[in-house]
């Protein structure tokens, strides 16, 4: 019953989206694009459902919070639509049945610290599971153009990761690794940050986009060296902000990637 809850609700999401088209997928590098927001997605739901529980912008966030999971449905069907090859279709067909689960837990449920460790979980599977098929895309594309779109991707996912595991910490909800995961997160955003300003590739645009990114990293950066506090509603409201920020200046700079010619 939860479950017909689930897809109806998503379904009532997209109707009120204006019942728009879905965007077909109709390149490798959009492919790219859409499948390492998958990974992204997965974090922000996760993100906001544990910002929800702490009570920080907790009506916008169930606003985003079914927005991103309505997303997440429709782009893993065109990600399924599109699959080059029988592989990549059975791989998207796995992550299809996580989706699922990943639905049943973090739709209709009041957020609880218990329902909270369970979102961590899923995530962290479903992250691994987009992550995979993202290469599996880039594989098929063979080009330094795949390669950027999906780098730059996912420091998507990054960020939203770091403010996911911040908000657990604040929570009491984290795992026993969860610092250290935070701690390695950062490391490994700010040097992919790096190789993306130093990629021939790079046009302009791209580099302007790129500098708005790092702008939003040293703000976000400085907010997670603040230790994390359920009671500290300020602080949590910063990451819960910059996170968003973030995100949006990311997107800016993955879609000039997706734009560069395939070579």
């Amino acid at each position: 019953m939860r479950r017909l809850w689930s897809n109806l609700l998503v379904a009532s999401i997209l109707a009120m989206a204006g019942g728009q088209a879905w965007a077909q997928i109709t390149t490798i590098n959009m492919a790219i694009n859409k499948a390492g927001y998958q990974r992204a997605l997965s974090q922000r739901v996760a993100k906001l459902y544990i910002q929800i529980g702490v009570q920080i912008n907790a009506e916008r966030g169930k606003k985003l919070l079914d927005e991103s999971v309505a997303q997440l449905d429709r782009e893993l069907v065109e990600l399924k639509n599109f699959a080059p090859t029988p592989e990549i279709k059975n791989h998207y067909l796995k992550q299809e049945a996580l989706l699922s689960a990943y639905k049943d837990v973090v739709l209709g449920n009041v957020p609880s610290p218990d329902n909270g460790r369970k979102v961590l979980a899923i995530s962290e599977d479903y992250l691994a599971l987009a992550n995979q098929g993202t290469g599996m895309l880039e594989k098929q594309a063979g080009t330094t153009a795949g390669h950027l779109v999906n780098i730059s991707g996912r420091q998507r996912a990054l960020s939203q990761r770091m403010a996911k595991f911040y908000n657990a910490e604040a929570w009491g909800v984290s795992n026993v690794n969860g610092a250290a995961i935070l701690a390695a997160t950062r490391k490994e955003f700010a040097a992919a940050l790096n190789e993306l300003g130093s990629s021939p590739a790079n046009t302009s645009q791209i580099n302007e986009s790129l500098e708005l990114v790092r702008q939003q990293w040293v703000f976000f950066d400085s907010a997670l060296n603040r230790k994390p506090s359920i009671t500290d509603k300020e602080q949590l409201s910063a990451i819960a902000t910059t996170s968003e920020r973030i995100l949006e200046e990311l997107n800016r700079a993955v879609g000039l990637y997706e734009k560069l010619p395939s070579k």
